[in-house]
């Protein structure tokens, strides 16, 4: 066999056995913040260089409280509770390719719109809609998805 032909055999013979062993892991994220520690959700979630967050509310997590203000007020601690996630993950916002947001009420849209896209500029693709009611009487809830 002449060798330029036994290397492109050698080379085709590792990639099928690098398909055959490429298995996904999925690892199940803790919280960062030990309130959460017992939740019955992963504050995120990582498998093939994707993470995704749990839904967050403007909830202050050193108050346990949700924040006062209205839907701006809240936007803007969604948004910090995201950062927080993602920087415990070594990501920014800017790793962020996909937000999807619940309001509780779809008039406050366009409030809710003045925050966001001061935090997200790159625009990450949006999916938002309302519902009658979100966890903890909140206004908003936001998750994310962000590439590594």
């Amino acid at each position: 066999m002449k060798k330029p032909v036994y290397y492109l055999a050698l080379f085709a013979f590792l990639i099928l056995i690098n398909c055959e062993n490429n298995t996904t892991v999925t690892v199940f994220h803790e919280s960062h913040e030990t309130s959460r520690l017992n939740a019955p959700f992963s504050d995120a979630v990582e498998t093939n260089g994707l993470l995704f967050l749990t839904g967050q509310i403007g909830k202050d997590h050193k108050s346990g409280n949700l924040v006062e203000g209205g839907i701006k007020a809240e936007t803007k601690q969604v948004i910090e509770n995201i950062q927080a996630v993602l920087q415990h993950h070594n990501l920014e916002l800017e790793n962020v390719v996909k937000c999807t947001v619940i309001l509780k009420d779809i008039n406050d849209f366009a409030l809710f719109n003045e925050v966001y896209v001061k935090y997200f500029i790159k625009k990450p693709a949006r999916t938002t809609f309302a519902a009658s009611g979100l966890a903890g009487n909140a206004s908003i809830e936001i998750d994310v998805i962000a590439a590594k």
